[in-house]
């Protein structure tokens, strides 16, 4: 726990002792009556310690820098977790007694209280793919594929691929238009919104736009702040992104700025490297890089409803020189079938999810 106290900090600002030594610290959050972990479901019952029963004018309490009450008396608080973001939150309760004040703080864990249904799968039909492609994003639109590459480096012949973004006849694996990049530049997750193509970049800290038709570039876009790029996806009026955390960003396509975010939880593990999105029905489904798996995510919450083990893939596939991890999601709305694939993979899965 830190605390703070108005003595303390003033004493500590000053170059020379002046003060004889600082005040004790008379009130703290009795940390006897939290858990580590909460979920939505449950209320937050807090209450101050004040072991030498000082006069007490006011308690009021944050989380996260936002006010969530306030009380006259030591004894327990309630505030009920419904609406909080699941994740780590910094507790403080500021006391005010006799002109002064005194801070006490803490940290707590809210989780999911969803269970994951374990989902199973289909295959409706298998394509070619090309296996030079080292997929960072994959989406339908208009009844084309169109695909986000990286330049990935293959673990068995150590050869860079070539960044791109490109539309494809996803029947025959053939590449029917393509933007490639130079070799600094990593090509990551896309997007397609209001006729146009979004694609992130890994470690440039930006994002290009194109016309859906034409592939031509209309401009780049910085991100809000620093940060890694990985998959993307929309639900008809905003971007989502994620940065290899467990936490989805909420963007503004106009301006690249942050709108809101969540904090990706399967019960009461938070889910990190969260991968290529691809919305469908109001629901995110994700890749999780380094697991054959797809998540299935609920965006008002962070919660993962749903798990797709989709290990048997691999087996599928011809082995080839850097074939790397499952990764690829497009959902064909007309189909109601998704597709699925990986990096280097030399095949595309259509599936339908049961």
């Amino acid at each position: 726990m830190k605390k703070y106290n108005t003595l303390a900090l003033i004493c500590l600002g000053l170059a020379i002792g002046s003060c004889g030594g600082t005040k004790e610290d008379l009130f703290s959050i009795n940390e006897e009556v939290l858990k580590a972990q909460y979920t939505t479901n449950d209320a937050l019952k807090l209450e101050l310690s004040n072991p030498k029963g000082e006069k007490i004018d006011s308690v009021v309490y944050s989380m996260d820098g936002k006010r969530i009450g306030a009380t006259k008396v030591a004894n327990q608080f309630e505030y009920k977790l419904s609406n909080e973001k699941l994740g780590y939150k910094n507790l403080v309760a500021t006391t005010f007694f006799g002109g002064e004040k005194e801070m006490d703080s803490t940290r707590i864990e809210v989780i999911s209280s969803i269970v994951p249904k374990m989902l199973s799968y289909t295959i409706v039909n298998t394509y070619p793919h090309d296996h030079s492609a080292y997929i960072e994003g994959l989406e339908f639109y208009n009844d084309a594929l169109y695909e986000g590459t990286g330049n990935g480096e293959g673990n068995d012949t150590q050869t860079r691929g070539v960044s791109s973004m490109r539309k494809v006849d996803y029947k025959t694996g053939k590449v029917l238009q393509k933007v490639e990049y130079p070799a600094e530049i990593f090509g990551e997750g896309i997007s397609i919104l209001n006729g146009k193509i979004y694609q992130l970049t890994y470690k440039q800290n930006e994002a290009y736009v194109y016309d859906v038709n034409t592939f031509a570039k209309e401009k780049t876009l910085p991100y809000y702040k620093a940060m890694e790029g990985w998959g993307m996806t929309n639900d008809g009026k905003n971007l989502y992104m994620d940065d290899g955390s467990e936490k989805i960003h909420v963007i503004d396509p106009t301006t690249f700025k942050q709108l809101d975010y969540f904090n990706v939880y399967s019960e009461g593990t938070k889910i990190t490297s969260i991968n290529e999105l691809e919305w469908v029905d109001g629901k995110i489904y994700s890749n999780i890089y380094q697991k054959d798996v797809i998540i299935v995510i609920d965006p008002k919450t962070g919660s993962v409803e749903g798990i797709l083990n989709l290990a048997d893939l691999k087996k599928k596939i011809t082995p080839l020189p850097d074939t790397d991890v499952l990764n690829g999601i497009a959902y064909n709305p007309k189909t109601k079938t998704f597709f699925v694939t990986g990096k280097n993979w030399d095949k595309m899965f259509e599936i339908k999810i049961n």
